[in-house]
């Protein structure tokens, strides 16, 4: 590494540290305006010259170059393929990875109801799955074939008609495992699209690339604000930041893993977070000296390095309850208590998108086979959004059948409502029911 890592150090009690620690939680991008216009420019591209568009694209940004855009798309045979020729070790992780992601996703699965109020109407609730969907997975820095099972099984769960994903193919090489995975998850169709204008496509739909209901699936900055330009046309699962963890530890903890776990959530790439809070001074120093000696070993180690010196932070509170007032106020996508008694301080965890409680459970083991989602909400927005699920591919809609003693009370209640809103053709439809 060009230069030593010297890891932040915040107290709680420190009068600079409201400051220090508010700029740790701002990680827009510092180019957010430039990274909007560019994405902006490539959405209308693709819905103006549709296929063509992509085509330029592809050669331009990931070096991936096709006669035509039939060529993005993948044959299922293909998928079928990659899957019989993967390493029969991976191949069994991989698939008892799926077993467990769809045996987590089957109890998430919401249910029709119906009652009978007094009056003899029935009201009740009807859950239908939407009709296709698009997944995106990245395939910049490193390939996701965990990805594909997390975003493609609860959709398949859910019975989505058709699953659709997009995944890039930097100078035209594509990952053998990812599209294994899709074979092995379910997923209709894929094409080798990335970006911004991956998401484009899905949304408004090219010549040969169909519109989709709704997108879920992460990505960089591009695709994340592509997301939010797209919001309304279709649905989407959440506008994805950069990935993210607090550790709360404490004396218990082990310094070696710890560092670790670190590394595991900074490899992602040079914005991810990596936080620990601990009442342990002797604890948070000795996971500096853990960091210090492990990670000049480390495969990726310059992009952890980077991650940890622009974003990471070893953070000293004064005892556990102030602990997770901090990491309420974070709302991290991945929230680790590796102390003594995790289920003691969980009530008073509000806010975060994945728990994993206790020092035997890593980080690392949600990304992958546990069977809760990978794909969580980031940059705060586990104050008001929740993992992806089987919740995100279906939508409910209200039944209500009246009785004549229902619409004879309901007709006078509406009308009066009505009445009050100045809406008289409300009234009159309303009242219409009486007779």
């Amino acid at each position: 590494m060009e230069r030593e890592l010297k890891l932040r150090r915040l107290d709680a009690a420190a009068a600079a540290f409201e400051g220090d620690f508010s700029r740790l939680l701002d990680r827009a991008p510092a180019d957010l305006a430039g990274v909007n216009a560019a994405v902006d420019d490539v959405i209308l591209a693709v819905r103006s010259r549709g296929d063509q568009a992509l085509i330029e694209y592809a050669a331009r940004f990931d070096r991936h170059r096709v006669e035509a855009a039939a060529d993005f798309e993948l044959p299922r045979a293909r998928l079928a393929q990659a899957w019989g020729n993967l390493d029969p070790d991976l191949r069994q992780v991989l698939d008892i990875a799926a077993r467990r992601i769809r045996d987590y996703a089957e109890r998430q699965r919401p249910e029709d109801w119906e009652y009978q109020d007094a009056l003899g109407n029935r009201l009740g609730q009807r859950v239908t799955p939407l009709d296709r969907v698009g997944i995106y997975v990245p395939g910049g820095k490193a390939a996701y074939p965990s990805s594909v099972l997390m975003n493609a099984i609860p959709a398949a769960v859910a019975g989505v008609g058709e699953i659709v994903m997009c995944v890039p193919a930097p100078g035209g090489v594509l990952d053998q495992a990812v599209l294994g995975a899709a074979h092995l998850a379910g997923v209709h169709r894929v094409f080798t699209i990335g970006g911004a204008q991956a998401i484009a496509a899905l949304a408004f739909g090219t010549e040969t690339v169909p519109a989709v209901d709704k997108i879920v699936g992460p990505g960089n900055a591009y695709v994340a604000a592509a997301k939010r330009r797209v919001f309304g046309r279709v649905g989407i699962d959440s506008v994805a930041g950069p990935s993210e963890v607090l550790i709360v530890a404490d004396g218990s903890a082990d310094p070696d893993t710890l560092a670790l776990d670190l590394f595991a959530q900074a490899e992602h790439d040079e914005t991810a977070q990596s936080l620990l809070v601990c009442p342990d001074v002797a604890l948070l120093d000795a996971v500096e000296a853990a960091v210090a000696k492990s990670l000049p070993v480390q495969p990726r180690a310059a992009i952890i390095a980077e991650s940890l010196r622009r974003w990471g932070a070893l953070i000293h509170v004064c005892d556990l309850d102030q602990a997770a007032e901090l990491a309420n106020r974070v709302a991290p996508e991945h929230l680790q208590l590796a102390i003594r008694a995790p289920r003691a301080l969980l009530p008073k965890i509000r806010h975060a998108g994945a728990i994993f409680l206790g020092y035997r459970t890593p980080e690392a083991f949600g990304d992958y086979c546990a069977g809760p989602n990978h794909v969580l909400p980031t940059a705060r927005a586990a104050r008001y959004a929740s993992p992806l699920g089987v919740y995100e591919f279906v939508k409910c809609s209200t039944l209500l059948e009246c009785s004549a003693a229902g619409a004879a009370e309901f007709a006078s209640i509406a009308g009066r409502l009505a009445d009050a809103e100045g809406l008289a053709a409300h009234a009159a439809s309303a009242r219409s029911r009486k007779r």
